[in-house]
């Protein structure tokens, strides 16, 4: 039995969106350490549902849709974190594998919760640079993509990008006694 022709393009729609979601869960996840119980598919389909929630409506274009699924994928990613880091369910223990085949735990990860505080901080500051990051990181947007859901220009994208990493970096760098 064939799909209705009304919603097939539907279709091939959210079957791009899902695949779209995907890799930049995928992506997101190859970056943490093994204690992450939260999995890419889980977090594509929390991103998913709360899409939905929203209605067609609520986005004007295909970027736009990336951009508020970017959002959602970190606020999703914060609450987990939260959660994991909660008091109740063991505070800031990490579940780790045992046995000599056993991943070292990633040193260049970056906790999800700092990432989160320096945005908010930088948003503080500036608005549109840490609007890029967000599209960056978690969306998993390209230069191109950032600047047209932004309105602003490629070069613009850049630059915001180069400003806000350094700024970034300043922020999580280790404080050094003088």
């Amino acid at each position: 039995m064939s799909t209705p022709p009304a919603t097939a393009p539907a279709n091939v729609h959210i079957k791009r969106l899902y695949d779209k979601l995907h890799r930049m869960a995928v992506r997101h996840f190859r970056h943490q350490s093994p204690g992450v119980t939260l999995q890419a598919t889980a977090l594509v389909h929390e991103v998913y549902l709360r899409l939905v929630r929203q209605g067609q409506s609520a986005f004007t274009d295909g970027e736009h849709l990336l951009a508020v699924a970017a959002t959602a994928m970190r606020q999703i990613l914060v609450d987990q974190a939260r959660r994991r880091r909660a008091g109740k369910r063991g505070g800031a223990w990490e579940r780790l594998p045992f046995g000599e085949d056993a991943p070292a735990p990633r040193r260049d990860a970056l906790d999800v919760l700092t990432l989160d505080e320096v945005l908010t901080r930088l948003s503080d500051l500036h608005p549109r640079q840490a609007k890029v990051v967000e599209l960056r990181v978690f969306g998993g947007m390209t230069v191109s993509e950032v600047a047209a859901e932004l309105a602003v220009s490629p070069s613009t994208v850049e630059k915001d990008w180069r400003q806000a990493r350094a700024w970034m970096r300043c922020q999580l760098a280790p404080t050094e006694a003088v």
